[in-house]
């Protein structure tokens, strides 16, 4: 572009400047279309390795930075726009860094015309999808983005760390009296209070929700346990907003990294295991993520990696067992309960216990509870063929019926596979039940009248109630086995019995009791208002292949 033409150059920068200020957070081009001269954001510049902020034929150098299998489109799109024939640009592809590597971006631009209708400028935006705000605007500590930055950066080094994830309960109760502004200040406090006693100690972050991350390689455990059992102190008897003292319920779970070889999705799992653990089982105390699970620490984290990996690879190793249900009366087959199991030939097959319950805390899990969903309405078609009638039971996690969008999902997948919904029967387990009622009671009546039957398993241990059995509409309650192990000789597990069956059939409601493992617990359990038994007396969880094979 020579001198004459600095006027075209001016009106670049002044779109550009223009540009930038309502192009929060991504790159900015203007593209003068007549000489094909362009200004990019030098941030842009900088980060995918182009030759400046001043280019001749950028769309060309850009090219030369998309994937290939992006490409075509994008060349495509771009013709047009110099041919006169397109007015804009909307698309996601992946384009090359400066050290190599893709990243996805989404591009969008328009076309800007003269008096004339002919194009003049080309201007637009792209945003780096994975290059998003690391700072939490309430607060102005590291967001969750910003942790897993740094945690990149632990891992990367092998730096011995502790991350501790702290959580306040009942908060929706500090709103309701004095308001969300009021509340936002009680969140700035404590984010105030925890970056003050961390300083030069450790890494303060603002997580989701009420729930804030120290990330330190500088504190032993130890002094780590120490810490929080001030911190709770403090904010329990001695913590004041704006003049009005409050006593916050605090949570805690730890985890040490020490081992490299996990992922750091893994130890987040880990640790959001630990932390709920302290919030439902531990009463607020810290749990440090250990030797809960019958394994060395060590070996327990790198099998919970290896299956978080198995999930990304078509949940590859995981297959389904069925357990038979079977009518109380006559003992003819009902249904099957089906149950989830992985192996692999370095730890054999691995019961759900050992990884249901850290995987629930992770991302990942919905891909796995689609699958599990899935697999057993195939394998259930097979089943009806040889037991016209019966029921296929699948367990969901909270963290499946917390999406907005999950009975469209069952729905998409009852569709998908030609299942019967009237054979499906879902059960939710305690953890379920502490989502709020008004969602639980509006998808299991939404479940219910396509067909699907619901479920609540393990009933009469955790947070049951009668309000949970009397607000949401269900079809089979499930008393848990340990209210069953003992029933010959226990009158209090009588009585538990007694009252929860009479309590279900009040409400419509079947019962089905769990872990029946002799013929004296059942001929015993039939003297209560009970429809259904499941247990090793009639069969542990087998393959569908071992139940053809019968």
């Amino acid at each position: 572009m020579n001198e004459k033409n600095d006027i075209r150059k001016n009106m670049i920068d002044r779109l550009y400047e223009a540009m930038t200020m309502i192009a929060e957070g991504c790159y900015v081009y203007v593209c003068d279309i007549k000489y094909d001269y362009s200004r990019w954001s030098e941030r842009a510049v900088d980060y995918f390795g182009l030759p400046g902020k001043y280019m001749v034929n950028a769309g060309g150098i850009w090219a030369g930075h998309i994937h290939e299998d992006n490409k075509e489109v994008y060349n495509k799109q771009i013709e047009s726009i110099f041919a006169g024939s397109g007015s804009g640009h909307d698309m996601q592809y992946r384009a090359r860094r400066a050290d190599g590597e893709y990243v996805v971006c989404t591009c969008k631009g328009t076309v800007l015309r003269d008096n004339d209708g002919n194009p003049d400028f080309f201007v637009g935006s792209i945003k780096n999808n994975e290059s998003v705000g690391t700072v939490d605007t309430l607060t102005g500590l590291k967001n969750l983005y910003g942790f897993f930055e740094d945690l990149k950066g632990i891992f990367w080094q092998r730096k011995w760390s502790t991350i501790m994830l702290v959580g306040i309960t009942g908060f929706s109760d500090i709103n309701d009296v004095y308001g969300y502004s009021f509340g936002n200040r009680v969140l700035q406090s404590l984010g105030r209070y925890l970056e003050g006693v961390f300083a030069g100690r450790g890494n303060v972050y603002r997580m989701d929700g009420t729930k804030y991350a120290v990330l330190t390689s500088e504190m032993t455990l130890l002094e780590l346990e120490q810490l929080y059992k001030m911190l709770r102190d403090k904010h329990t008897h001695d913590f004041y907003v704006d003049g009005k003292h409050l006593s916050l319920s605090l949570n805690a779970g730890a985890i040490v990294l020490d081992n490299f070889e996990i992922t750091k999705e893994t130890a987040y799992s880990c640790l959001r295991y630990s932390y709920y653990r302290s919030k439902l089982k531990k009463l607020g105390e810290l749990v440090v993520f250990e030797d809960t699970l019958s394994d060395e620490n060590r070996q327990t984290v790198e099998k919970i990696n290896v299956i978080r990996n198995s999930i990304t690879q078509n949940c590859s190793g995981f297959y389904l067992c069925y357990q038979p249900i079977m009518d109380a009366k006559n003992e003819t087959l009902k249904g099957f309960e089906a149950l989830v199991r992985w192996r692999n030939e370095e730890y054999g097959s691995v019961p759900p216990m050992q990884f249901i319950p850290i995987l629930e805390q992770d991302s990942l899990f919905n891909e796995l509870g689609t699958w599990i969903l899935r697999t057993a309405m195939i394998d259930g078609l097979d089943l009806l063929k040889r037991y016209p009638g019966i029921i296929i039971n699948v367990n969901l996690s909270y963290t499946q019926i917390e999406k907005h969008d999950f009975v469209n999902e069952v729905m998409s997948l009852l569709k998908e596979t030609g299942f019967p919904p009237e054979n499906l029967c879902l059960e939710i387990t305690e953890r379920c039940r502490l989502l709020d009622t008004e969602l639980l009671k509006k998808m299991f009546g939404a479940l219910r009248a396509n067909g699907i039957k619901v479920a609540l398993d393990d009933f009469g241990t955790g947070f049951s109630s009668i309000g949970v059995l009397r607000e949401l509409p269900v079809d089979t309650v499930k008393i848990d086995r340990e209210f069953v192990k003992n029933i010959e000789n226990s009158e209090s597990d009588q009585n538990t019995v007694e009252f929860i069956s009479g309590l279900a059939n009040a409400f419509a409601a079947e019962v089905c009791v769990e872990g029946v493992e002799t013929e004296s617990m059942r001929d015993f359990l039939r003297h209560f208002l009970v429809n259904s038994f499941q247990g090793y007396l009639y069969s542990k969880p087998v393959t569908k292949e071992e139940i053809f094979n019968k």
